[in-house]
């Protein structure tokens, strides 16, 4: 398929996909007049690809994951740098979270302070 067809599947466009091709993310075929020309497979791939940089991964991680997924046999799915990887992506979610929470924590607390002295303010004009 060309890639107009697959950058409509897939929602990325045609430059996130010669993007994805530079980096050697994603391969395609090139006919005699220059055109692209990608199989089935790049449907998955893009979707993967999406969804790791989704989850913050660079294109350079996202390279290696799949070289991993590439070179080893179907029956092996544990992957050290992978597990390394992973980990590491978690735990700087984990800390996103904390800061998340606490900023939520915080939000709440002035909301809640300008709501009672709101309440405050109306209660003590409607008795004057």
């Amino acid at each position: 398929m060309r890639i107009s067809e697959l950058s409509k599947i897939t929602g990325a466009s045609a430059r996130s996909i010669r993007h994805y091709e530079k980096k050697n993310l994603l391969s395609s075929v090139r006919l005699e007049n220059d055109y692209r020309v990608f199989d089935e497979s790049a449907i998955r791939r893009i979707r993967i690809i999406q969804l790791y940089l989704g989850l913050g991964l660079t294109t350079e991680q996202i390279e290696e994951i799949l070289r991993g997924e590439e070179s080893a046999p179907s029956d092996y799915a544990f992957c050290t740098e992978m597990l390394d990887l992973y980990q590491e992506k978690l735990d700087q979610v984990n800390r996103q979270l904390d800061a998340l929470g606490a900023l939520k924590d915080r939000l709440e607390y002035q909301i809640q302070t300008m709501v009672d002295k709101r309440e405050s303010k109306e209660r003590s004009q409607s008795v004057g």
